[in-house]
Parts: C-alpha cells; sequence; structure tokens
C-alpha cells in the first residue's frame, strides 16, 4: 500500500512539475488516474521551494528583488503548467462565443492578446501581494504563507475535478488522464494536504484568506459550467492561479 501511494504521489509530482522522480515509479495511467489526491501536496513542496529561494535571497538583495527570484523558482520548479492553463483559459473564452471555438482557442498552443495580458496582470499582482506580506511578516510565517498559497490553490483546483464534468473528447488532452470523479477518501487527502499548511497561520488571516479561494472557486466553476459545460487541464490551471492569488490578497487584508 505506501508503495502504491508513494507511485500515486510520484506520478502527481512528474505530472504537475518538472522535479525528478525516482526511476522505479514507472508510468501508468492508474497512477495517473489516482495523482489528484496529491496535487495539494505537490503545491506544498512548490511553495517551500518558492520559500526558501525568497528567504535566501533576501540575504543579499532587497525584498522585491528576492520575491521575483522567489517566482521565478515556482516557475522553473512547475515549467509554468499552471499559468500556461491561465493564458489559454483566458485566450479561449476572451475570443470563443461557441464552446467548440472556446475548446479549440483553449487547445492552441499559440498565447493571444487576452492570454499574454491576462498572465502578465496574474503575475504582476503576485508579486505585489507577496513583496507586502514579506515586508511585514516574519520568516517562518511568510515561508508558511507561500506554502499554503500553493497548497490550497490546488485543493480548489481538485473541487473542479471532484464536481464538474470533463468535457475534452479527445483522448490526447493534457488532463485525460486525471478526469475521474474523485471518491470522498481521495477528497478527503488532498483537503488534509491542502488545508494543514494553514494551521501555521494566524487563525484570522486564514479564515480570509480561504473565504476569497472558496468565492475565486465557486465563481470559477460557475463560469466554466456556463461557457462549456464543465472543465478542461486549462481551467485547472486557471482556478489554482486565481485561488492562489485570493489566497495572499486574503491575508493582506489582515496584515495590513
Amino acid at each position: 500500500m505506501i508503495r502504491r501511494e508513494s507511485e500515486y504521489f510520484f506520478a502527481a509530482l512528474r505530472f504537475f512539475t518538472r522535479l525528478p522522480v525516482p526511476a522505479w515509479v514507472g508510468h501508468s495511467s492508474e497512477q495517473l488516474n489516482h495523482a489528484a489526491r496529491y496535487f495539494p501536496l505537490v503545491g506544498v513542496i512548490v511553495g517551500a521551494v518558492g520559500a526558501a529561494v525568497t528567504l535566501v535571497a533576501l540575504q543579499l538583495w532587497p525584498a522585491p528583488l528576492a520575491v521575483i527570484l522567489g517566482m521565478a523558482a515556482t516557475l522553473l520548479a512547475t515549467g509554468a503548467f499552471h499559468e500556461d492553463g491561465l493564458a489559454d483559459s483566458i485566450d479561449g473564452c476572451g475570443g470563443g462565443w461557441t464552446k467548440e471555438q472556446v475548446l479549440a482557442i483553449m487547445k492552441d498552443s499559440r498565447i493571444g492578446s487576452y492570454g499574454a495580458i491576462g498572465i502578465g496582470l496574474t503575475l504582476l499582482a503576485k508579486f505585489a501581494a507577496l513583496a507586502q506580506l514579506v515586508a511585514v511578516l516574519p520568516a517562518p510565517t511568510f515561508l508558511a504563507a507561500l506554502i499554503a498559497g500553493h497548497a490550497t490553490s490546488r485543493f480548489a483546483a481538485v473541487t473542479l475535478i471532484a464536481g464538474l464534468d470533463y468535457v475534452r473528447e479527445d483522448a490526447s488532452a493534457k488532463a485525460k488522464p486525471l478526469a475521474t470523479r474523485l471518491g470522498k477518501g481521495e477528497l478527503a487527502v488532498a483537503a488534509l494536504f491542502g488545508l494543514a499548511p494553514c494551521l501555521l497561520l494566524p487563525a484570522a488571516s486564514v479564515a480570509i484568506a480561504l473565504a476569497l479561494i472558496g468565492l475565486v472557486t465557486l465563481l470559477a466553476a460557475r463560469y466554466f459550467v456556463r461557457r462549456i459545460g464543465g472543465y478542461t487541464g486549462d481551467c485547472l490551471g486557471a482556478t489554482q492561479q486565481l485561488a492562489e492569488l485570493a489566497f495572499y490578497f486574503g491575508l493582506a487584508c489582515v496584515c495590513f
């Protein structure tokens, strides 16, 4: 059982990041079918990478530069996987009228004006929020905030898998292996890893941050259902990015 769960975790790590995994893990569709439960745990790892780089950089450079380096580290760790999903979602929903048009634009690997603007504004807003947080929070609290932001936002994306229908028919779609409804046990595991880091943060700050994440996730889910009838892999990436930003905004409401 431990080996099987380890395979599921490493499958999630390999799918959602560019971090190395052991060679013995192998590849199978069964692994990916159960990998979503560990999506938030992958977020814990990515958040820890970003926080560590930021805190080390703070010893050498001003806070804005340190935050940029930390953000760059998370982008390198994930290969901008979720940012790409955000851009594709914005391009598709901004440029398409029908469900078919939206899905076709989302699948196009080229980035359009809507997507470029969306990524630019999202990264700018994330930078501004983190630069403010790192300026006022003690180092351990900022570390916990980054880890929690990445973990909870990925749990937000998992709730779309659990609650919505996957709408692409082509088997080559990048999220097809994950497009299965999660059982209650699997969702509980995702919730554990997604919400546990919040215990390291002040309760008042976390309450507002989680409320904002819940609101953003609900609005995103309703919007995707209205536009395309469910979700795609790009929708998961978009939800993760918006939820992460909402989490930092929620913390900033209390910290300032």
